[in-house]
């Protein structure tokens, strides 16, 4: 059993200038999960390309046991049992839960007509595996799924199909926690049943949690392979960028400044009654579980989810209701969760989307000023880090923390008195988490309100004022310093802390 294992041995990998891979050598054993951690462009991305098969080492040897192999596709890779789950689920939307799941190797009757009865009998088996009968149903179009769905279904095909050796990247980026615990479960007996698991994860905890070894890359080079017993979140961050997570929060004393954003009795159909207010340089923070409502309070401040009720107000004048384009006018910006998908436009540049809302100072005549654009969004790219050979580059390119840099420089370009930010470091790695940190508190600094929903309790700890405390789309409890903990906020957060939003507009 020990010599069927897959290994790399002295993997290098240039692209240009860019040395991505430097004489790597790494074991994946039977029955182990190895987590794999560093931030974006330490390698990771590389290695699993090429333990897919996508592109080859310039140097060094993929092995099988002691056998060298090489894939000359992704096809090769797939026959010797290797499976990479991405972070983007490959799901085609127009196709069944059914179909995506067993796409490649359905059953057919006389090897012509699909077998909808076998392939729903077999769906159902991998629902049941994970839990997942009354989240979705065989029939049922891809399209009309939301985005832990969708990466739910890229997990069960890969894991449905076998293999080796399974790699996860960032797989739960977009599920809620139950899920996630319903993965780990699976995980862990793929793990008893002596698969080889590689996860990828910039969440440390889950890494501590799961993880039998931990692999650390930076600049492409292994510093350092060691059991993950007796490891923190401390010591990893510290190998992956040379300081720890203490370190990361630079956040200023707050000095209390007038008056922004007045809410008051705000309702729409997922949140019921919420009042608050946000000072000029203060960063308020927004707590609660999935589904408590804080994705949908931030959506209609600005005008996206339609108001039943309340009024919003900047620096006392009112805010139209539903209407993004009032709230823009207002002052107010908006960094949605979902950036990949309602923030970005992905096939566009770098300059096109930092300079898409300030058309009026980007035009003229009514055409797009390229030298315009670049005057506004040269110094904010510079300012921001933004990692790019050059403006004109592909948004879809970048890297998680790069495309989130793009929405902010986006938002610095129209100049806003508020910036609402949700789940600002979601799915990027701790260096980029450290550079989005001290901007936030660079722009509370210069007067800037800061709206900033966060799942992550140490940002809102480290960088929060006061947090308010979100269950069932109401306001359970604000918080101040030095009161904001973890155990307090957990408290407040539980669903029992609140009724539900629609017995109250009901």
């Amino acid at each position: 059993m020990q010599s069927d294992f897959f290994s790399l041995d002295g993997i290098s990998k240039r692209f240009g200038v860019v040395q991505a891979l430097d004489n790597v050598s790494i074991a994946f054993r039977p029955g182990e999960v190895l987590a794999l951690v560093g931030e974006n462009g330490a390698g990771k991305s590389t290695m699993m390309r090429i333990l897919e098969g996508v592109f080859g080492p310039d140097t060094g040897t993929v092995r099988h046991g002691s056998t060298p192999i090489v894939f000359g596709e992704p096809r090769d890779s797939h026959r010797a049992g290797i499976r990479v789950i991405h972070q983007e689920p490959e799901i085609v939307p127009n196709l069944t839960v059914a179909e995506n799941i067993f796409v490649g190797e359905l059953p057919r009757l006389a090897g012509v007509l699909l077998d909808w009865r076998k392939l729903e009998e077999q769906t159902d088996r991998v629902l049941a595996t994970f839990g997942m009968q009354q989240d979705m149903r065989p029939r049922q179009l891809c399209g009309t799924l939301g985005p832990a769905q969708r990466q739910m279904i890229e997990i069960m095909r890969a894991i449905r199909a076998g293999g080796r050796l399974i790699a996860f990247d960032e797989p739960t980026s977009s599920l809620t926690d139950d899920e996630a615990r319903r993965l780990f479960s699976v995980i862990r007996r793929l793990r008893e049943e002596g698969t080889s698991i590689i996860y990828i994860s910039h969440r440390l905890n889950e890494i501590i949690d799961l993880a039998d070894r931990i692999v650390v890359l930076r600049d492409g080079r292994l510093v350092d392979d060691s059991p993950a017993a007796g490891a923190s979140e401390q010591t990893i961050a510290k190998l992956m960028v040379g300081r720890g997570i203490d370190d990361l929060f630079t956040r200023e004393t707050w000095r209390s400044g007038e008056q922004l954003l007045d809410v008051a009795g705000l309702t729409t159909d997922r949140v019921s009654d919420v009042s608050l207010r946000v000072r000029r340089g203060e960063v308020l923070g927004i707590a609660g579980l999935m589904g408590a409502g804080r994705s949908e309070l931030a959506k209609a401040i600005v005008g996206y989810d339609r108001r039943i009720a309340g009024t919003i107000a900047m620096n006392g004048v009112p805010v139209l209701p539903n209407s993004p384009h009032a709230a823009i006018v207002a002052g107010i910006g908006f960094a949605p969760e979902d950036r990949k998908h309602e923030a970005l436009l992905l096939f566009r540049s770098i300059l096109d989307n930092a300079a898409l809302c300030v058309p009026d100072k980007t035009s003229s005549f009514g055409f797009f000023n390229r030298r315009k654009a670049l005057e506004i969004v040269s110094p904010l790219a510079a300012k921001m880090s933004i990692k790019a050979p050059n403006l004109d580059e592909q948004v879809s390119k970048l890297s998680g923390g790069n495309q989130q840099k793009v929405v902010l420089a986006r938002w610095l370009a129209r100049q806003p008195m508020l910036l609402i930010l949700d789940e600002p470091t979601r799915g990027i790695d701790i260096g980029a988490k450290a550079e989005i940190y001290r901007l936030i508190d660079e722009l509370a600094a210069s007067g800037i309100g800061i709206i900033l929903i966060s799942s992550e309790m140490p940002e809102l700890i480290g960088l929060a004022d006061r947090v308010l405390v979100m269950a069932g789309g109401r306001i359970t409890a604000e918080l101040s310093r030095p009161d904001i903990d973890e155990a307090t906020i957990l408290k407040h957060a539980m669903p029992q802390s609140a009724p539900s939003p629609g017995d109250h507009i009901q």
